[in-house]
């Protein structure tokens, strides 16, 4: 028969993930691991989860841009010359 125990640290995944935890794994810097590892921790403890996580959105995540459109709304044209000579093609000879 097959052994159906599972090992502590499978048990402890598992009641990881039910409470809404996932495993991450990152590749950094030798001297920024100690420092991914302190956000990690930051993020994992209730009582600076929140902070942790509003000054990350803040400071580290790029807003989403609304796309090419609003990029081009919101830039500034003035003194940009956006006409161009009208270009009808070559003459094709039949």
């Amino acid at each position: 028969m097959a052994n159906t125990d599972l090992s502590p640290v499978t048990q402890w995944r598992k009641r990881r993930r039910r409470l809404g935890f996932v495993r991450v794994e990152v590749q950094v810097r030798k001297e920024d691991a100690s420092l991914v590892r302190g956000v990690a921790a930051a993020l994992g403890d209730p009582t600076r989860e929140v902070e942790t996580r509003a000054i990350l959105r803040e400071k580290v995540v790029a807003r989403r841009s609304g796309g090419l459109k609003s990029l081009l709304a919101s830039a500034p044209l003035e003194g940009i010359d956006l006409e161009r000579p009208r270009n009808f093609g070559r003459d094709v000879a039949l």
